[in-house]
Parts: C-alpha cells; structure tokens; sequence
C-alpha cells in the first residue's frame, strides 16, 4: 500500500486566519509536543489523544481533470495517528481491545455511543466523552440505502464486527441487504488489490454503512453497488435504491461521492427524485461545489470539527472544518427552501444545508477488513462521514418526508430552534473563499448541526 504517495500533511499548512488558528490550537500546541518527543522516540499518550499525525487522502478520492462530469470520487480522508509507522495504515487484531469503549487502547475517535451523545440521540451525558460512553442510539425504521460503486466483499462481516465492538444490534438478512442495478454482481474496485482496501471505494462502503447503522440501528440498510464508479453507474444505482427505499415504505438514499460541478449537471437533478425518499450527499472535502451535492433535489451536508479538551476529552464545541466543501453553485439556481437566505445566496444554489462532524482530526472509528493487510480497524473523516451519519439521524427521527423538498423545507423552517439544531459559528473554511462560520447559514456548516430528532 503506498500511502504516501498521497499523502496530505497538514502540519505546517499556511494559516492566515487567526480565527481557525486559535480554533485548533490544542492540535497545533499537540503537534508541536509530538516533534518533540519524536525526537527522543517516545510517543506520550497525551499526543495520541490529540488528533496528532498525518492525513492522506486515498486513491478512490482523487480527482483528475478527465473526471469532470464522467466520474466521482470518495470524500473520504483517513488519519494516520502519531507514532504509526509511515505506509501503515489499520491497526492488526493484536493492537485492538475488543468491545471496549476504544478499540485501539491509547487513541480516540467518536464511536456510536459518542456520536449519539453529540447529536442528541441519547440522553446527552456531559462532556460527551468517547473513552467512557457506552449508550448507543436506539430505533430507526423503514429503509437508508447506501449508494457506492463496486462490491465489497466483506460488507456483512464487517458491518457484525462493528456492531459487536460497539453494542449495536448485529445485522440480519431483515437488516441488511447488498443489492445492484443489474442481474450480474459488481467486481471489486480494482484499487483495492493495487493499494490496500482503505485506498478504495470498500473503505467508503465501509464508512457509510456503519455510520448509517450507528444512527439508526433498526433501519434496514441497503448497501447499493453501482457497477463503477463513473456518473451513468453511480446514478443507475441510485435508481435502484430509489426502487429498494420506497418498497420498505420510505428512508433516505446517502450518497458519499461527487465530483466538480459541470455545465449540463442539470439534467441528471431528475435521478434524485421519489416519492417518500430523501437524498442526502457529501458537501465535498476540498474547497468549492461538488455535483451531486449541489442539486436541488439534495441535502448537501458539510463537515465540522468536535473540539475537546485534550485532557479529559470531553466535548467543549463544534467548529467549522477548514476543509470541507461548500460554496455556492456554478449552475444551479437557488431552489425555493433558500428563499429565506436569498441575501446571503444570491441567485445560485448555496451549500451545504447542514453538518456533522467530518474533520478527520476529530474523526469516527470504521471496521474494514477487506484486503487491509495492516489491520482492519482505522480513523476516518471526511464528509462521507457526515452525510450516512444525518440519513441515520432521520431516519431516527422517525419523520419521513414526503419529498427532499419538505425535508429541507423542514430543516430550513427550523434551523433557528436552538433546541433542535447547533448553531455552528466559530472557524472558517475554504481557504482562498475566506468564508467565515456565522451565526446562522454559512458556507462552511450551512445551517448546523443536528439535535436530537425534532425538527428533521
């Protein structure tokens, strides 16, 4: 696996925003301590706890010029921690802890149980903390399909090792599903075999299942595989699961793939529609707009970071991330639940809608078995991870719209209610845009965070 070929290090990344800077302090001053005790080669436990290492951006993630309009990309990272050896990514089965709290001893990431704290789901327990929480979300009906390209051979075992870590209900044949557009089975991604399994599109199948589950573990999950990763295949499986969804009675469809905006994306707003499905897709984890997140017919849904106290890991805020996607659209114009931020818009689509957390930095576990010689068990971020995790909230929520228009006709209607949503208002994103988190919608977190089940 050459990981570091695509590598993205961000230690040392210009910031000229003092406003992000002193967001991120804890990790910038736990980076500092890393360079330090790296030189005397011990790595102290403190450092681990603190988001400190490298990210790398996989294979499946990256977009070339020939991509544009004919193919999408993960919007996944993987966090590599300090003091892993470089190329390593995944921590073996003798490094883990089974059914503890953190399935790594020594490193953190949000689980299900946090996760469900954060936004709500559970009674909220202060702090929120990773290390402790045991409680997961309960609930969840009908249907969320996942939408993704090429088979993932390990999907159902590696759904019932997630599950079995974390106390969540382990999968059924009534619980999970793996389906396709066609009579014949898509091969695996042929990344996979030439760079790891969590260079490829089985760690994005991977992520959204899990994240889908952890949210809303008595909803069937349909883990949708499009034949490859190009639009005609990607958007013929959303068909699919546009099918799958309405026959469980209603859900939603997630979709953790985009690639920049192009000047006919319009006519492929129609593949995102159905009776009694909502669709959600990633904002994007680089600067700008990403198709499909920017159709009208879309809950975009952008990335933050969870800040906690480097010491006791407690929550103690949400902040914008520096890297997710957002913006305003290229081509599409803005729909009419935008009506009410039409100053902050324009005439164009702004995006996202909402956020969850995406920053790898403060990233979630996610179980991947599949073709990762170095270990099944790693971090990721991104908004891969955001948007799974907000088709599981609401479908949680037990609400189902009707259409993606009254669902986001009902997000926009109550993103002001601070008892529902959290206001994401501190840090900026996009780099060469400057946007800035605002008290209401912005460009980095559109309009928040979820809280709880109302209101969605």
């Amino acid at each position: 696996m050459n990981l570091a070929l695509e590598l993205a290090n961000e230690k040392g990344k210009p910031m000229n925003r003092s406003i992000l800077a002193i967001s991120l302090l804890p990790l910038l001053v736990s980076s500092a301590i890393f360079a330090q005790v790296a030189a005397n080669g011990h790595v102290s436990l403190q450092t681990r706890l603190s988001g400190s290492g490298r990210i790398v951006v996989p294979q499946s993630g990256i977009q070339r010029p020939e991509d544009v309009g004919l193919r999408s990309r993960t919007q996944f990272k993987i966090l590599i921690p300090a003091g892993r050896p470089e190329g390593v990514a995944g921590f073996s089965e003798a490094e883990s802890t089974p059914e503890a709290t953190q399935p790594v001893s020594g490193y953190y990431a949000e689980t299900p149980a946090s996760l469900a704290c954060l936004y709500g789901l559970v009674t909220v327990t202060s702090g929120c903390n990773p290390a402790t929480l045991t409680t997961i979300a309960t609930g969840g009906s009908k249907a969320i399909a996942i939408v993704d390209a090429y088979d993932y051979p390990t999907a159902l075992a590696d759904l019932t090792a997630y599950s079995k870590q974390f106390g969540l209900p382990a999968p059924t044949s009534a619980t999970f599903t793996v389906a396709y557009p066609a009579a014949t089975k898509p091969q695996p991604d042929p990344e996979c075999a030439m760079y790891g399994g969590w260079d490829c599109w089985a760690s994005e199948s991977a992520l959204d299942i899990e994240m889908a589950h952890a949210a809303a573990p008595a909803a069937h999950i349909y883990l949708v595989e499009a034949n490859s990763s190009s639009n005609a295949d990607l958007f013929a499986a959303v068909t699919k699961a546009v099918a799958l969804v309405q026959a469980a009675g209603g859900g939603e469809v997630s979709m953790s793939w985009g690639g920049s905006e192009f000047s006919t994306e319009a006519r492929s707003d129609s593949t995102f529609t159905g009776a009694n499905v909502v669709f959600f897709a990633s904002s994007g984890d680089s600067e700008g707009t990403i198709y499909p997140a920017v159709s009208p017919n879309v809950v975009a849904v952008g990335g933050t970071t969870i800040a906690r106290n480097p010491s006791t890991l407690n929550f103690e805020g949400e902040l914008a991330w520096e890297d997710t996607g957002g913006g305003y659209s290229y081509y599409e114009p803005r729909p009419s639940f935008q009506s009410s931020i039409s100053t902050l818009v324009g005439s164009y689509r702004g995006v996202p809608d909402v956020a969850a957390v995406g920053n790898p930095r403060s990233g979630v576990w996610v179980y991947n078995s599949y073709d990762n010689p170095y270990g099944a068990w790693n971090i990721f971020g991104g908004t891969s991870v955001a948007s799974p995790l907000w088709a599981g909230i609401v479908n949680h929520a037990g609400h189902f719209s009707a259409t993606t228009l009254a669902e986001q006709t009902l997000i926009y209607a109550n993103a002001k209610t601070a008892a529902n949503f959290r206001d994401v208002s501190y840090g900026t994103c996009g780099y060469y845009e400057g946007w800035s988190a605002v008290a209401g919608w912005d460009p980095c977190s559109g309009n928040g965070a979820p809280l709880g089940a109302a209101g969605k």
